[in-house]
This record gives C-alpha cells, sequence and structure tokens, in this order.
C-alpha cells in the first residue's frame, strides 16, 4: 500500500460549506472510504450500496464477517426511503429518540450491501445529533455507514491525526473536528421489527426510558 495521507478538511465550526460536503460525498460515491464526526466518536463512512466500498471498510477495519454495520441517517424520512422497513414501534420511538444515541434494527432494504448485514435481513440504524454527519447523509441522498474509525479490536482515536496514521491511504478524506472524547457509554440498540421491543444493546438511553416512551 503506497503511503498517501488522505485529504484532511478541517471544521472550525458545526457547518460546513457545501464545496467541503461536496468533497465528502463525491469519495462516497467512487466507493472510497472517509473519516467523519458523529456525536460518539469518529466514523468510517462508506456507501452501504456499494459492494466494493463495503468490502474496502471491512478490510480496513479487519472485522469479521459475522458482524454487520450500522448505519446513520439524515432523518426519519431517508431512513423509511433508503434503509428499511419502519414499524409502527420502530416510528413511535424514532419519533420520540432521533436525534440521538438510539439505535433501531429493522428490517432492512434490498438495496443494501448483503456483506454490509452479514448475510442477514436487517440494519441498525440511527439519526445522530452531530449536525455535520446528518449533512453528509443528507448531501449523499442515502444513509452512510457508521462503524467506529479504528481497527477492530484496538483503541478508537479520538483525534483525526491518529486516524490518518492508522489508515494512511486507505481513506480518501478525514474531516477533522478537534478532539472527540468518547462517550462511556456508546447508543442504545433496540430491536424494533416486531410488535414490542427488545433490547439489545444497553447505552446512553435508559431501557426505562424506551419502555415509558410506549406507555
Amino acid at each position: 500500500m503506497t503511503n498517501i495521507t488522505p485529504i484532511k478538511i478541517v471544521l472550525a465550526s458545526l457547518s460546513l460549506e457545501a464545496k467541503k460536503i461536496d468533497q465528502i460525498v463525491s469519495a462516497l460515491a467512487r466507493g472510497q472510504l472517509v473519516v467523519y464526526p458523529t456525536d460518539t466518536i469518529y466514523g468510517l463512512g462508506a456507501d452501504p450500496r456499494q459492494e466494493v466500498a463495503v468490502e474496502r471498510l471491512f478490510e480496513a477495519k479487519g472485522r469479521p464477517p459475522e458482524m454487520a454495520i450500522p448505519l446513520i441517517a439524515a432523518d426519519i424520512e431517508q431512513v423509511q426511503r433508503c434503509a428499511g422497513t419502519l414499524t409502527p414501534l420502530a416510528r413511535r420511538l424514532a419519533l420520540k429518540f432521533w436525534p440521538g444515541p438510539l439505535t433501531l434494527v429493522i428490517k432492512a432494504a434490498p438495496t443494501l450491501s448483503r456483506r454490509l448485514l452479514a448475510d442477514g435481513d436487517s440494519v441498525a440504524v440511527r439519526v445522530p445529533s452531530h449536525s455535520v454527519a446528518r449533512a453528509i447523509a443528507k448531501q449523499l441522498n442515502h444513509p452512510l455507514t457508521a462503524t467506529s474509525a479504528n481497527r477492530t479490536g484496538e483503541r478508537t482515536p479520538t483525534e483525526a491525526n491518529e486516524i490518518i496514521l492508522m489508515f494512511g491511504s486507505t481513506v480518501a478524506v478525514v474531516l477533522d473536528a478537534g478532539p472527540i472524547e468518547e462517550r462511556e457509554r456508546s447508543s442504545t440498540i433496540v430491536d424494533a421489527r416486531g410488535k414490542v421491543p427488545v433490547l439489545v444493546r444497553d447505552g446512553s438511553v435508559e431501557w426505562d426510558s424506551v419502555l415509558r416512551s410506549l406507555r
């Protein structure tokens, strides 16, 4: 692998010029990987419809094939249009907790890479509270992957320069938002494919809060 430094875009505020977002989205459209800030950590982004891009993401992370990749989206409508099926239960939870750290497992859209889904039929997705992450998904006109920007089993870097050293030319564009301290708790994951919510992973949104919201 050649030692080429990725393009680094410095984020000075929680807004991005259109041309900078276009640069990130263009890289995604070409099947390349990008690094971007979320409300929890730096995420490693790829277009989940492109098998080549998803394969590149798995190889970059050294991620086992049985581990599916979650998505982030711009809003509820984009999830319904592009990611999968929101049951009445899922929609109620989305309206209550999005944008925010609640991830919903839903039936996946057929346009998503099977590799991304670990050959399953469901996908985990959320709308983050970070405005730039949502803006990227909006400009892409599709959700993008939201796995942490680290190699599987290694510490998750909190600064863009650390990520560049870790991945090198594997990533095309890095959006530098300064140090991001990882939250002590990740997003809560709830399986919302049925009529009753099922807790998959405890996290930032308390399970009692999820249950109370449905009463």
